[in-house]
């Protein structure tokens, strides 16, 4: 026969309308040899009793029976219980589940009938994940609903796996999740990590990595820590301290070590992040660790407050029952004494009436409820999610052909439907309720180690991660509260490098993690106006970044202005040129009958000063805001004003041969093809020409204003588009060749006599002009914007002042300055002079 058929469970009952299971962590199995629980040596027994882990076997004994008086939940239902130890052991635990789903532990009678609810209609438990994969994978079976209070295994959360597992506390993923909102609060993107070599640390720093990089953290380090290898630890501090990252996330039960390790180099000024393993852990709270471990933050369990739950525990008395004999084995452990039975000699006799408030440990302490307050909220739910049940309307119900569950014969698969959408508020505030996958609303405690005054370390609550929270906000901190290890009395900056503010985007270090860049400013023309910009982003081409680069404002806007002092200057250049013509008209006016002013024809040379008025004020349509009205006319009256200009020289210079050619006697008959009609009609048909130029590329390919953004591209250019620039290059070209034959012409006569010769003056400034003109093309051409409607007005008004200056200059100067020599006497005698 096997042990296990004579191994008695230690355990709690209480009867009821209906039954919930507890499995709890009380003692630690002493003699277990193998699974077949042989008779050899002798029976094993459960030993090292935890008086934590009986509180929270009594907090389920007082939620019953705070919830069987409580007129408003579960009325004229009693709740019972039927709690069982399971000495740490996972056969035992699996020992336990089957008796409490079946009942095996009592012995019925073979004429008991079995109906109505099961023995048990859900277990609270049990505490350890691997626990709670083995039994709840047998309860899955039958659907019998099992809320665990302390088991974290992210696995548990496979609904195909374990279809009725809950449970009240955050599972690992969670965790992860906590503590990535402690690092975000606080900026923290560069931290290292150090976990230990089981599948705790490796699957809890496994999904911190995942959720590090969804986040856009990154991990400076991840080390596993050893058990017992000096050499590994030696690295791992050398590596931290090696390290930029201020922050280190320890996932581990044990750091004593590394901390001896830390404490030995002196290195100090790191921000530790404790896991829930380690939160609370008593262990590193020594004076001699507050240098390096004071200010750590971490997250625990959350704490609850019960009232009613001390009153309740001092209250707890032994009896005989046998199936409450696990109160008797905490009565023996908590005095020392044991109850009368066969081997009790020699040993201090129990006798039930010691009291309980004399003692102070672990069983009545409640000033940090946290895995009891996790049984505490899976009993309620159970209520709650029993009492929606009993609320089902008939016709109304959620299963088949709307039916409700039949009280009499409750099925435990009915509870865990409604045990699913169950939701409430405890007493103390805290939401309860599970997601589809079994798991309650996450909700830790930030814990905040600080110093004592006698220099060694007390942890205290400094807020909350609650993701159910009702504002939305999942973590509260009371920041003054906080102690933070530093000289600064400031939270640490842990960044591989500083945000790059506006204006500038992210570059990545080549090799190194995400989190390691440059800042690089945008180009002109882009604009970031965030923080920590990927890229910049072009604006669009009417606008243009500002000088710091965070903000898109309209392109200046560029053109020749009258305003600017270039367009000032020019148009002032403009106006003078205009006033020397008039002048000289009213010079040559007041003089025509003189001699010098009706030499070579007086009609060409007010005509000629009439065209030369023209050019210069034709420089006006080129200044200002090009407008369709100014684009159409600036280049066609330029064009005709200067071939009525050239076209009065070239007469002027042919007239000038056929007068000199008919003062021989072989050329009397030239003068008869140059009189004052064939004279203007020559200058009219010449001028006509261009003028038909003009009207053909006006209506064909018509000049318009044009926003031009290539010249300068942080600029808008407005220029005049020429539209054809074969119109315009036709246009120029003809002036062009006006301009040679002239100057051919005007140098082949440039040797006639004085008196009758005004070619070398021609020659000269049809030398100017052929120069200025020649010279704007490559000028033009290179000019970027307005520069180049100057260059182009400068080559009017040079040219123009060069013609005005080279014909008309001697002209008035001999008028003004020496009369005498405008007579024709004068000339006669320079005449019979030059032959």
């Amino acid at each position: 026969m096997t042990l296990l058929g004579h191994f008695r469970l230690n355990g709690m009952y209480q009867d009821g309308d209906f039954v919930i299971g507890g499995l709890f962590e009380v003692q630690h199995l002493k003699v277990f040899p193998d699974m077949s629980f042989r008779m050899e040596p002798e029976q094993p027994q459960c030993e090292e009793f935890y008086m934590s882990s009986f509180q929270q076997a009594q907090t389920m004994i007082f939620a019953i029976d705070e919830i069987n008086k409580n007129p408003n939940l579960l009325p004229n239902i009693t709740l019972g219980y039927n709690v069982y130890d399971n000495c740490l052991k996972l056969v035992v635990a699996f020992r336990a589940a089957t008796s409490l789903i079946s009942g095996t532990e009592e012995t019925l009678p073979s004429s008991h009938k079995c109906i109505g609810p099961p023995p048990v209609l859900a277990i609270v438990g049990d505490p350890g994940s691997t626990h709670s994969i083995a039994v709840s994978s047998m309860l899955g079976l039958f659907r019998v609903p099992m809320v665990s209070y302390y088991a974290t295994c992210t696995c548990l959360s496979d609904r195909e796996k374990y279809p009725s597992f809950f449970r009240t506390i955050p599972s690992d993923a969670f965790q992860v999740r906590a503590m990535m909102q402690i690092l975000r609060h606080f900026g923290w993107t560069w931290v290292g990590v150090i976990y230990s070599d089981d599948d705790y640390g490796i699957y809890a720093a496994q999904s911190f990595h995942q959720e590090m990089q969804l986040h856009g953290g990154c991990v400076a380090f991840s080390e596993i820590m050893p058990y017992d290898n000096r050499r590994d630890i030696q690295r791992i501090v050398r590596v931290i301290e090696a390290s930029t990252a201020k922050v280190v996330v320890a996932f581990s039960t044990d750091l004593l070590a590394l901390m001896d390790e830390l404490l030995l180099q002196n290195v100090t000024g790191l921000q530790w992040i404790a896991s829930e393993a380690w939160t609370t852990s008593p262990v590193l709270h020594a004076p001699r660790y507050a240098p390096f471990v004071g200010g750590t933050l971490g997250i625990a369990i959350r704490r609850g407050e019960i009232q009613g739950l001390l009153e309740f525990l001092l209250r707890l008395r032994p009896d005989n029952d046998t199936r409450n004999n696990l109160v008797r084995v905490f009565w023996e452990n908590m005095f020392g004494c044991k109850f009368e039975t066969g081997d009790s000699e020699g040993k201090n006799i129990c006798t039930g009436e010691e009291d309980l408030s004399s003692t102070v440990n672990e069983y009545n302490d409640v000033s940090e409820l946290r895995a009891s307050y996790n049984v505490y909220k899976a009993v309620y739910a159970l209520a709650h999610a029993l009492h929606d049940l009993m609320q089902c309307e008939e016709g109304r119900g959620p299963f088949s052909e709307n039916t409700c569950a039949d009280i009499t014969n409750l099925q435990p698969w009915q509870l865990v439907h409604y045990l699913q959408k169950v939701n409430f508020t405890t007493g103390f505030g805290d939401r309860v309720s599970f997601d589809k996958n079994g798991d309650a609303l996450a909700i830790y405690d930030v814990m905040n180690w600080q110093p004592r005054s006698d220099g060694s370390i007390i942890v205290r609550t400094v807020g909350v991660v609650d993701e159910g929270a009702a504002t939305g906000k999942v973590l509260t901190l009371n920041e003054e509260a906080l102690y933070w290890n530093f000289d600064t009395r400031k939270p640490p900056r842990s960044v591989c490098s500083e945000s790059c503010p506006p204006g500038t985007r992210r570059a990545r270090r080549k090799g190194l993690p995400v989190c390691c860049f440059d800042c690089l400013p945008c180009a002109d023309g882009e604009i970031s106006n965030t923080t920590d910009a990927i890229e910049c982003t072009v604006c669009p081409d009417d606008s243009w970044s500002n000088p710091e680069k965070v903000l898109c404002v309209p392109k200046e806007v560029e053109y020749l202005s009258y305003e600017e002092p270039l367009g000032i200057s020019l148009t002032t250049a403009s106006l003078l040129g205009t006033c020397f013509c008039a002048l000289v008209m009213i010079i040559f006016a007041h003089h025509r009958n003189t001699p010098v002013v009706r030499a070579n024809n007086s009609e060409l040379s007010f005509l000629l000063l009439l065209s030369l008025k023209l050019c210069f004020l034709c420089v006006l349509l080129f200044i200002g805001r090009p407008q369709l009205w100014t684009c159409q006319l600036r280049h066609a009256v330029f064009g005709i004003s200067f071939v009525l200009c050239v076209s009065s020289i070239l007469v002027k210079t042919m007239v000038v041969i056929a007068v000199f050619k008919s003062s021989r006697p072989e050329g009397k008959s030239a003068m008869k093809w140059f009189g004052a009609a064939q004279q203007r009609g020559t200058v009219l048909v010449l001028t006509a020409v261009q003028v038909i130029i003009c009207a053909v590329w006006l209506s064909t390919a018509s000049p318009a204003p044009h926003k031009n953004t290539q010249y300068i591209r942080s600029k808008i250019v407005y220029e005049c588009a020429i539209g054809s620039v074969a119109g315009f290059a036709i246009l120029l070209g003809y002036i062009g060749l006006l301009a040679a034959v002239s100057f051919l012409l005007a140098f082949l006569a440039r040797n006639l006599p004085d008196n009758f010769n005004e070619a070398k003056f021609i020659t000269f400034s049809m030398l100017i002009f052929c120069a200025v003109w020649i010279t704007f093309v490559p000028a033009y051409v290179s000019s970027p914007g307005k520069y180049a409607v100057a260059v182009e007005v400068f080559a009017i008004l040079a040219s123009s002042f060069g013609l005005l200056v080279a014909i008309f200059a001697p002209k008035c100067y001999i008028i003004i300055l020496h009369p005498e020599r405008n007579t024709k006497k004068a000339v006669m005698a320079r005449q019979t002079e030059n032959k």
